[in-house]
């Protein structure tokens, strides 16, 4: 999430009228219209809530399963889920995506497309540069956030990398014991010289996630093909996140009264790490997201290590300026505003700027199809 400090540290019913009338037949075929349209309406409902819940309970079942494996093989050091995609580089995305959740009221100036539009895009595989995209979370997240865009991008053939940077998801460091920025992104990193030359990736950052991938093009700038900041942190050299959202252009009041530090090391020493406080999550992050995305956030995000905020990116034109710079602002983001995401884009401008309206800061939740639909137009950009 967006980091703004202060000095001070705080913690129808319907009512159906029955007619009676004479005849027998009538009132026996009135009854059964009613029961026809009663069991029509149960069986829409019930779909409805099934298909909402789907995508929930293939996600939840799908992380057990990965952290009971993990477990079993002691592979703690790095967590990243990978799947490869199924089937022929060249298809369309596959039909019976499940649908958002999302039950925000929708404006005019905000159209449901339809389905097949939004999200049964062609995509030539051939023709991209690259179809392998590494997502990486913001500060206090972990890789479930994207469990949304995981599935949409996989149902279109794409490789999708969703990774654990340290002291996040279930990697099991102490936030409290991350000293540096370099120690915060070693998963992505370790990652990324994996890869064999002339490999590439899309990088996408989401909130702090947008100073992880800066690091990562500065060290690895012809691994990575393009990359994509999602309502983050995108830094000029020199400059570190806590400079960023210590602007006087954001004036935060709802982040300073939601954050509290914490002291592993004493009092009287610096803090170590930032946690959140559970109350205030929904109208921070997630002001335009289901309930029961909120309710996964709040048992699932952990402190965010305090020392990679304060750390300066060092950063040249000749390899983090080398790598195509995408943006994707968030409209209605109560963690990052619009005016300070602007400042930024202005600050060091990107290729080119997208738009979520009705997106709050997590539009992986609030928006999943629409992110999803940039996602690939980005991807597909020559």
């Amino acid at each position: 999430m967006g980091i703004c400090f202060s000095r001070k540290s705080t913690r129808s019913t319907r009512i159906y009228s029955k007619r009676i009338s004479n005849q027998s037949s009538t009132t026996s075929i009135n009854k059964n219209s009613l029961n026809r349209w009663s069991r029509v309406r149960s069986s829409s409902v019930k779909k409805e809530k099934f298909d909402d819940a789907l995508l929930h309970e293939q996600a939840i079942a799908a992380a057990l399963l990965f952290q009971q494996h993990q477990q079993q093989n002691g592979a703690f050091d790095r967590s990243i889920s990978l799947r490869h995609p199924s089937g022929g580089s060249n298809s369309k995305c596959h039909q019976g995506i499940p649908r958002s959740s999302s039950t925000r009221r929708r404006s005019l100036a905000d159209p449901m497309l339809p389905l097949q539009q939004l999200i049964n895009q062609e995509v030539n595989h051939e023709e991209l540069e690259t179809s392998h995209i590494v997502l990486v979370h913001g500060g206090g997240f972990g890789a479930w956030c994207w469990y949304k865009t995981m599935a949409l991008l996989q149902e279109c053939k794409f490789k999708v990398t969703t990774i654990d940077s340290s002291g996040c998801g279930i990697d099991l460091f102490d936030a409290n014991d991350i000293k540096s920025l370099s120690q915060y992104v070693k998963p992505l990193t370790d990652f990324l010289e994996k890869i064999e030359d002339g490999e590439k990736v899309i990088l996408a950052g989401h909130d702090f996630g947008g100073a992880c991938i800066s690091y990562a093009m500065e060290l690895f700038p012809n691994k990575v093909a393009k990359a994509i900041f999602i309502a983050a942190s995108m830094l000029k050299s020199g400059q570190s996140t806590l400079d960023m959202f210590s602007h006087k252009e954001n004036t935060n009041d709802l982040m300073r009264q939601a954050q509290k530090f914490l002291y592993a090391n004493g009092n009287n020493q610096p803090p170590t790490a930032i946690d959140l406080d559970k109350s205030l999550l929904k109208d921070l992050l997630f002001n335009q997201s289901t309930t029961k995305d909120v309710a996964l956030a709040s048992v699932s995000m952990r402190p965010i290590p305090f020392a990679p905020v304060l750390e300066k990116l060092s950063l040249s034109d000749s390899n983090y300026g080398s790598v195509r710079r995408f943006y994707i602002q968030t409209l209605e983001d109560n963690a990052i505003p619009i005016s300070l995401q602007q400042l930024m884009i202005n600050e060091s401008p990107p290729e080119k700027v997208f738009r979520l309206k009705g997106s709050d800061h997590c539009p992986f939740f609030s928006k999943p199809q629409a992110l999803h639909k940039l996602l690939v137009e980005i991807a597909k950009i020559k």
